[in-house]
């Protein structure tokens, strides 16, 4: 399945045949996205197949859903579902853009689609997003899409050469038809 965003970005499942492509645009952008993706820093081609592999496993068992986003028919970012839940039926969102196409609101555009296919086909009740406390750009997003700051999480994940807290974001079914004219 794909998602038209706009008339120049697309989401797809990722695929095997994106391995290269997906190395070559973290590999060219490793020093900027490194502050919020600490293993940038190291990924090599075989860790990308590697990815590829846990993404399609995580699909097949019903468990995750990860995309690629295109630009103009280029790989420039992902946005995936992890650990959906179908007992509760929420899930959390993670998402990375390569620099030059950040602050355009593509993000944004492309959470918006997924979050509709997420309540709208999938029938999920609540989406969770976490970002860096200093990831203002991941956190504009969520804010953008309606999602409610819930609390944070101290320390919790090691970026780099310390720990960082993380904002929680949170989006109930019940709470998404009131924000899709405002994106």
């Amino acid at each position: 399945m794909e998602w038209i965003v706009d008339e120049h970005v697309l989401l797809r499942p990722v695929r095997w045949y994106d391995a290269e492509e997906l190395y070559i645009v973290l590999d060219a952008h490793r020093a900027s996205l490194a502050p919020f993706l600490p293993w940038v820093r190291t990924t090599t081609l075989r860790d990308v197949y590697a990815m590829i592999e846990a993404a399609l496993r995580q699909e097949e068992r019903g468990e995750g859903y990860q995309t690629v986003i295109l630009y103009d028919r280029r790989i420039v970012g992902f946005l995936g579902m992890h650990r959906i839940d179908w007992t509760h039926r929420n899930t959390s969102l993670g998402y990375w853009l390569a620099p030059p196409f950040q602050g355009r609101g593509i993000m944004t555009r492309a959470v918006r689609v997924l979050v509709e296919y997420a309540f709208r086909h999938m029938r999920l009740h609540r989406i969770e997003i976490r970002a860096a406390v200093e990831n203002t750009r991941s956190r504009r997003v969520a804010e953008r899409l309606g999602f409610r700051e819930e609390g944070v999480l101290r320390e919790v994940e090691w970026l780099g050469d310390r720990y960082v807290d993380h904002v929680v974001y949170g989006l109930l079914e019940s709470e998404w038809p009131s924000r899709t004219d405002r994106v």
